[in-house]
């Protein structure tokens, strides 16, 4: 068993791997206060490394920070970082504020970025985390350099599952969410090498689970309709953009690689090859050698 912070769930001394044992003795936690709640947020993150413009990791649809526990000793040698849990997911406090949406999301996160980083930055961004960064950039593009988005959502329609969110329905749906067996078909289907789907990727992939109030956060942001308003808003970006996706990627296609690349104006599209719906995790490397060229 390995020392993990306290700020994690005790589950995670059973992490095996050295990614995720090292990442997981650094997470730390922060109140952020907002206009959300009457009391400040504690807040989850990690920040490592040296060197501007930082860099920012958000993380997907369900999950947490975790995820980034491949790309961020890739991009620490070079350049301070930052990977954050987003509002009402991830070990961030689902308890003070009951509203999870991308409005609030972005309020959270932009309080967050305004206490502890000050400076532009690249936001980076993976799934639904490059969905909630181009809302981020076109709303506050003073706080970011350049974007990155990970095989990102923002074109795809919101999941099925939100018209499930009614009594009782909404806590079937999370619960089936819940199930081991159909978590790991959820993470196999994410990677075109289905071997890195170890025992220990998956304790990563569910260590939020067990988080006070996980159901009803993910329920209330699920209802609110995700992302969906953000297809037009999309060619409005005036920002230096990488997109990295990978060729193989059977959540969101590739399609929509094209798509991002040809509504966003000042974009480039770096193809991740042999490689499913996240880079970061299945080509660490080659994902972060695309990032630092790019900003460099």
């Amino acid at each position: 068993m390995s020392p993990v912070s306290p700020w994690l769930p005790p589950e995670a001394a059973a992490l095996t791997e050295s990614f995720s044992q090292t990442l997981d003795t650094q997470v730390q936690r922060v109140a952020v206060p907002t206009p959300l709640a009457a009391a400040p947020i504690p807040t989850t993150y990690v920040r490592q490394g040296t060197g501007t413009p930082p860099i920012l990791l958000i993380h997907g649809f369900d999950s947490s920070l975790v995820e980034f526990r491949r790309l961020l000793p890739a991009l620490t040698a070079h350049r301070e970082t930052w990977a954050v849990d987003l509002l009402g997911f991830g070990f961030t406090d689902r308890t003070v504020t009951p509203t999870v949406s991308p409005a609030t999301i972005k309020q959270h996160l932009h309080r967050f970025w305004r206490q502890q980083i000050q400076q532009p930055m690249v936001l980076v961004g993976a799934s639904m985390g490059g969905a909630a960064a181009l809302d981020f950039a076109l709303t506050y593009p003073q706080a970011v350099a350049q974007l990155v988005l990970l095989d990102s959502a923002g074109f795809a329609a919101a999941p099925a599952m939100g018209r499930l969110m009614v009594p009782p329905l909404d806590r079937w749906a999370t619960a089936f969410l819940r199930n081991p067996g159909v978590r790991r078909r959820i993470s196999q289907n994410a990677y075109c090498d289905r071997t890195l789907v170890t025992a220990d990727a998956d304790l990563c992939a569910a260590l939020h689970l067990t988080c006070p109030r996980w159901s009803e956060a993910l329920i209330t942001f699920t209802k609110s309709g995700g992302y969906n308003f953000l297809r037009d808003k999309i060619p409005l970006l005036n920002l230096p953009t990488l997109i990295v996706w990978g060729r193989q990627d059977r959540i969101l296609g590739i399609k929509d690689a094209i798509r991002f690349a040809t509504a966003i104006p000042q974009s480039k599209l770096a193809w991740i090859d042999a490689c499913g719906h996240v880079p970061h995790l299945e080509k660490p490397a080659e994902t972060a050698a695309a990032i630092l060229t790019f900003i460099a």
